[in-house]
């Protein structure tokens, strides 16, 4: 099997992928990188979108739909005040039944995250402990992105070859690339950190600036001047 075909293939020790309608919610908060999307189920944060102004912002939330399989349990505005919440449904705030606890979950799991995403811009918070929801990933690219997340801390870097080497797939550094690529939640899972062995800084969805600036606030490159 070839590492492209691994990456559609499932892991067999991750857990089958859930079809039923899954319980979610968003908000979009303004970071020095610009606005962030940030989407969390009952489970934990399941996305973290670049660029989130207002078209695509409605993109996501409308991929994520599709994806997860209901209407978020809220929909707010474009983007929200420093570290608040969507505005929440009385059946959010006051759940009236087992059914509604999972939609309580799922605006707890935003609000923690984007607490911590603000402080990690504020460089208060140098890892995240976040609970994650890996659902939107699978096979190669899941646990490569594991690896990235558990593996490669603050103000380090890690290139492309040694994280294939470190997944046990040593010939595998084109396929790492595309993993990246696939990230649904950069930032946190900090796909930033990795770069080319030869000294490049490599690609990022996010766009090289983003990139630059991530690394330059971790300490890795330095602050650009203006």
């Amino acid at each position: 099997m070839t590492i492209a075909e691994r990456q559609k293939q499932p892991d067999p020790r991750e857990r089958s992928e859930r079809r039923e309608a899954r319980a979610w919610a968003w908000a979009v908060s303004a970071t020095p990188i610009g606005p962030l999307l940030l989407a969390a189920t009952d489970e934990g944060l399941v996305q973290v979108v670049f660029h989130a102004e207002e078209k695509t912002a409605a993109e996501a939330v409308a991929r994520l739909t599709r994806r997860l399989g209901a209407e978020p349990a809220s929909l707010p505005s474009a983007s929200l005040p420093s570290a608040s919440l969507p505005s929440a449904s009385p059946a959010v705030t006051a759940p009236a039944s087992a059914a509604a606890l999972p939609v309580a979950r799922c605006t707890e799991q935003l609000g923690e995250a984007i607490r911590q995403v603000e402080s990690y811009f504020a460089g208060d918070t140098k890892a995240f402990t976040l609970p994650l929801d890996w659902s939107l990933i699978t096979g190669f690219n899941r646990r490569v992105l594991r690896e990235l997340a558990a593996h490669v801390p603050y103000g380090t870097v890690v290139g492309y070859q040694d994280l294939a080497d470190r997944v046990g797939e040593p010939g595998a550094a084109r396929a790492v690339g595309v993993a990246m690529g696939s990230n649904p939640l950069p930032v946190v899972v900090p796909c930033h950190r990795v770069v080319e062995s030869g000294g490049g800084i490599g690609g990022f969805g996010g766009g090289l600036e983003t990139k630059r600036t991530l690394l330059a606030l971790e300490g890795v490159l330095p602050q650009p001047l203006f």
